[in-house]
């Protein structure tokens, strides 16, 4: 998994989860930003670190989420 160290300096456009409630308790995700792969950090830390997942891991993610897996 790599690391992006300040997720806020890379000048990604990033969107929030459309599940989020409002309470900054979700993610964020900058959709093309990287070629193959998928940027995401937490919403409630946007100057802090964000992982970089390839799409078939974060599908294998989200996927596992809709199962009730994770």
């Amino acid at each position: 998994m790599t690391k992006i160290p300040n997720a806020s300096a890379t000048g990604f456009d990033w969107t929030r989860s459309s599940y989020s409630g409002g309470n900054n308790n979700c993610i964020e995700v900058a959709h093309g930003a990287v070629p193959a792969a998928l940027p995401v950090r937490d919403s409630k830390a946007p100057t802090g670190p964000a992982v970089l997942f390839s799409a078939d891991s974060w599908w294998g993610f989200v996927d596992a989420v809709k199962r009730g897996d994770v």
